[in-house]
């Protein structure tokens, strides 16, 4: 049997084990077919014309910069992982548009797409980010002093927040991690996050391994996060092994959080009831800054370069991947005729407070700032300092009856 055994690995070899008479009729059939013809090799067998997606109903980003020749171009590359250009895009081929957001219509699958699908991404990169280009240097600044201002009047806003992502080098993003690689992103992220102290200091809650105490008091405190069920993630392969490799780690004083394996490796947010975003930033700052030490001290490092800023699994979130932001009370200005375009001019955008797949209820919105990459994170925060301010000075004049024209940026 032994001997019959390494003819199973070896396909050129059927006709000696016909002759030998082992009876293994069905293992010499599958052992002759060659079995590994992966999509990229029955992509050979059709022309890149034959393979392109049908976008003609589509509006993302990803339909807008496809052409058939880059598709012929890199249809049949792969990343050393084996991540694949169709792979890239299928979240965006599967859903042609959203109706809240102009949806970018592609993921990364590891670090290695941003360069060998580089003739895509590029393109993307530069529709999504105000014509961002291949040879522009993203800035990174963490410094929290510089901030002016950062005290909203909280009769309107009720509760300011920063987040982030951060991904570990050497291992794939969540479209395409193995078990293994997203159970090794928990370890690394836990046993740095454990390494913290002061008012820093917290405790990490698995999903696959907590008490129903600890879960119900995750879910009244509106930390937990679900299964993801927009067609968006899951059509990106972000849902596998559902929670095995998932977590959250909160500080005690619950106003610092880290979510793993969801959307990106990492998802660190600081947030407080009211409107201290001043506050809020600095602890983000701190934290950030705390927790990437601690993953250097064990050798590891979140992805990084100098064109594209912190490597995340969507492109939207380059750079920065920081959106700052605030739930405010606009239910006046959210009336006005002008309101889009001020959002617009300020280098904000509104969602509803349950997140991007849902509207705004009773004119309180979800505002925070449009731009991630090509700006560091001080001059984000600061552009939602600034922007938020105007828009509560806004909603002020307008109940009273007032005009908003001289407010308008021009």
């Amino acid at each position: 049997m032994a001997f019959a055994g390494r003819l199973l690995f070896n396909k050129r070899k059927v006709a000696v084990a016909g002759a030998i008479g082992l009876g293994l009729c069905t293992s010499v059939y599958y052992s002759s077919r060659d079995l590994s013809a992966t999509p990229m090799r029955a992509h050979r067998l059709y022309p890149p014309s034959a393979d392109y997606p049908d976008l003609l109903k589509h509006n993302n980003h990803m339909s807008k910069c496809l052409t058939p020749a880059i598709y012929a171009k890199l249809r049949d590359k792969t990343t050393p992982n084996g991540f694949t250009l169709d792979q890239c895009m299928q979240t965006g081929v599967d859903n042609p548009g959203h109706p809240f957001i102009m949806t970018v219509g592609m993921v990364a699958g590891d670090e290695e797409c941003y360069e060998v699908f580089a003739d895509l991404f590029e393109p993307v990169i530069s529709d999504r980010h105000g014509g961002y280009g291949r040879n522009d240097k993203h800035p990174t600044d963490l410094d929290s002093s510089k901030i002016k201002g950062g005290m909203f009047d909280e009769k309107y806003v009720l509760s300011s927040r920063c987040r982030t992502g951060r991904c570990i080098r050497g291992l794939s993003l969540p479209p395409a991690c193995t078990r293994a690689e997203r159970r090794e992103v928990e370890r690394v992220v836990v046993d740095a996050l454990n390494g913290l102290g002061g008012d820093l200091k917290g405790k990490y809650f698995p999903l696959n391994n907590m008490t129903d105490a600890e879960q119900q008091q995750l879910i009244d405190d509106h930390f937990l996060f679900d299964k993801p069920v927009s067609p968006l993630l899951t059509c990106a392969g972000m849902a596998r092994d559902w929670p095995d490799g998932r977590g959250i780690w909160h500080n005690d004083a619950k106003n610092f959080l880290v979510w793993i394996n969801e959307e990106d490796h990492t998802r660190l947010i600081s947030m407080e009831k009211g409107g201290n975003m001043r506050r809020v930033f600095e602890r983000f700052c701190e934290g950030l800054n705390k927790v990437e030490g601690l993953i250097a001290q064990k050798g590891w490092e979140f992805m990084w370069n100098e064109h594209l800023g912190y490597i995340l699994t969507c492109p939207s979130n380059l750079g920065t991947g920081l959106r700052a932001g605030v739930h405010v009370k606009l239910p006046n200005l959210a009336k006005h005729a002008q309101f889009e375009k001020v959002l617009l001019s300020l280098r904000l955008q509104k969602r509803g407070t349950g997140g991007v797949d849902t509207a705004a209820t009773g004119g309180t919105f979800d505002i925070s700032n449009l731009d991630r990459l090509g700006k560091s994170e001080v001059t984000l925060v600061q552009c939602v300092i600034d922007g938020v301010d105007l828009l509560v000075k806004m909603e002020k004049e307008l109940e009273k009856g007032k005009s908003i024209t001289h407010l308008i940026p021009k």
